[in-house]
């Protein structure tokens, strides 16, 4: 017997301008008006300007102005380039590239909401029929069922930084979201035309982030097939779609082999970074994926888990079976890798939120209760804090927080502005008046137990990127000591040898217009070394590279970040 007993009055679907705008809120903040950060943000950048700039070798292998980069696929970088080649002129190039992200970032969102919308339509997903009628129609409650989907997706907390760097994750997880909508098209009509779709986006998933993850997908999509008794759909993914993801990943493949940029290549690079995508389990990967898939997934793991128990004699059912398989698929590539890095938790979130959806309908009431005044009083309490903090840095007062706020970045000097005052002040607002409704009306829409955890999250964004967007640009961005660093350069034409890591590395060449070596050119008359500790000019210059022919001439580090050593050196 299905799990589901609901009238139409709880399928009252989001207006579709509420949902635009709500992602517009979501994304917005993070790419507008900021410097590239440190991390995979700027080393991101960095290898789409350079190919933004540079000839057909750059486009081929990437790298960042001379630091090869052949770990992870070109696609994301390409689009990025395209951004900058069209946009740059406009908006500058670092917001440029993250027009990308936000191009990522909605084909993610339509995805799982579309994919949603497909598997609540389904017959096998019906809420019971109500002995005097009143049940849902099929199309409110698919519509439902996606709003419900999309906001567990935007709430998920490990989306939130990832959605808004300029890396290959934010446009992994689009196309695995996009991977799951086509496949359950293939699953629910099979055709040809499907099948062909699947296959381009398991090739670019290929060009995205190597091939183990596409792999693993279409082995899993084989397996669901399979657990279904579905010949056809696994006939044609066996037939159509890998031949045809093979054409697409051999494009760049080819064009590598045959170009020979830099006359080398990067595939042997690129194979061997696959290669250690996959071990044989271990302890330290299983308590990494625990320790943080809780609150990475957050809140969509509950509803998930509740949805996979709820409908468990219903295992077979489209709705449970393939996200199931997805979600199954990504935590063992989770645990059979030892790199313990956030990114291997993001494919898990579009099958998460689109299960977690098809746990609303059952959830109980005390449940939802309990989920809605956690959100309450984290997100409130966050958001406090938020405000608390700018104030102080605003006024002197609270005195305690305005002198921890000068210390974590020393130097820094507030600013007011009306148009973010607004902006943060409307924010705040609305969300109270989002509790209200929430907690006064007891609206009975099945979305109503996750509209506070998106709202919470998206309130908490707002705030940050726009009360603390100074305060964070001078912690995380190398723009002002890339300035500082080129300003004691003897020539600026000249090429610098470093031993600095991708993100510094975009940065000093952005905002410091620097040159550094290429591939390989080791003969510079400039070195610059960066040590995890202050220490001597003598002491930081490392063993291979010998003393008495390599002189001083500057040291900086970034004022938020005092581990951080810089040193400049020349050649005597």
């Amino acid at each position: 017997m299905k799990p589901v007993r609901l009238p139409a009055a709880a399928t009252v679907a989001l207006p579709r301008w509420g949902i635009l705008a709500l992602c517009l809120l979501y994304i917005l903040p993070g790419l507008i008006g900021r410097d590239p950060w440190k991390g995979d943000d700027a080393a991101g950048f960095g290898i789409m300007w350079t190919m933004a700039h540079g000839t057909l070798a750059d486009w081929l292998w990437p790298h960042v102005v001379g630091l090869p980069m052949p770990e992870e696929g070109p696609l994301a970088f390409w689009l990025g380039a395209i951004c900058i080649k069209l946009f740059g002129g406009i908006f500058g190039d670092p917001m440029a590239a993250r027009l990308s992200t936000g191009f990522f970032f909605l084909l993610g969102s339509i995805s799982v909401w579309y994919a949603t919308y497909l598997l609540g339509r389904r017959t096998e997903a019906q809420p019971l029929k109500l002995a005097f009628g009143g049940q849902p129609e099929a199309r409110d409650f698919g519509r439902t069922l996606a709003d419900g989907a999309l906001l567990i997706y935007l709430g998920c907390l490990g989306l939130l930084l990832r959605s808004h760097e300029t890396s290959a994750e934010s446009l992994q997880i689009s196309l695995i979201a996009c991977t799951l909508y086509f496949c359950i098209r293939l699953l629910d009509e099979p055709s040809k035309r499907t099948a062909l779709k699947i296959g381009v986006i398991l090739g670019l998933l290929v060009l995205t982030r190597g091939w183990v993850l596409p792999t693993a997908l279409w082995l899993s999509v084989l397996t669901v097939c399979a657990y279904r008794q579905q010949t056809q759909p696994l006939r044609q993914l066996v037939l159509i779609a890998l031949p045809i993801a093979c054409v697409v990943a051999g494009i760049w493949l080819t064009a590598i082999t045959l170009f020979h940029p830099y006359d080398s290549s990067p595939y042997q690079a690129w194979m061997l970074w696959n290669y250690r995508q996959f071990s044989i389990p271990n302890l330290d990967s299983i308590s990494y994926l625990l320790r943080n898939g809780i609150w990475f997934s957050w809140p969509a793991w509950p509803f998930a888990a509740w949805a996979i128990y709820a409908w468990r004699k219903q295992e077979k059912a489209l709705h449970i079976s393939l996200p199931v398989g997805f979600l199954v698929c990504f935590i063992v590539l989770a645990v059979v890798n030892h790199n313990s890095e956030q990114s291997l938790l993001l494919p898990i979130l579009p099958p998460l939120a689109i299960l977690a959806a098809f746990g609303l309908p059952t959830m109980k009431r005390s449940a939802i209760n309990a989920v809605d005044w956690f959100s309450v009083i984290v997100f409130t309490g966050a958001a406090s804090f938020i405000w608390i903090v700018w104030i102080a840095q605003q006024t002197g007062w609270p005195a305690k927080w305005a002198k921890k706020a000068v210390l974590m970045v020393p130097g820094y000097q507030a600013s007011f502005s009306p148009f973010v005052f607004v902006v943060a002040l409307t924010a705040t607002v609305a969300w109270f008046c989002l509790v209200y409704w929430r907690i006064s009306r007891q609206p009975a829409v099945l979305w109503r137990a996750v509209v506070l955890s998106s709202g919470g999250v998206i309130l908490s964004w707002v705030l940050l990127l726009s009360l603390w967007l100074s305060w964070f640009d001078q912690r995380v961005s190398y723009a002002p000591l890339a300035k500082e660093l080129a300003a004691h350069i003897p020539d600026s034409n000249s090429c610098i040898q470093a031993n600095i890591d991708p993100s510094q590395r975009a940065s000093f060449a952005y905002f410091g217009k620097l040159h550094f070596s290429g591939f390989s050119d080791n003969n510079c008359p400039l070195l610059l070394i960066q040590n995890t500790k202050v220490a001597s000019r003598e002491s930081t210059l490392p063993p291979e590279y010998k003393a008495a022919q390599w002189k001083a001439i500057w040291s900086g580090h970034r004022a938020a970040d005092k581990d951080e050593q810089f040193t400049l050196y020349q050649r005597k």
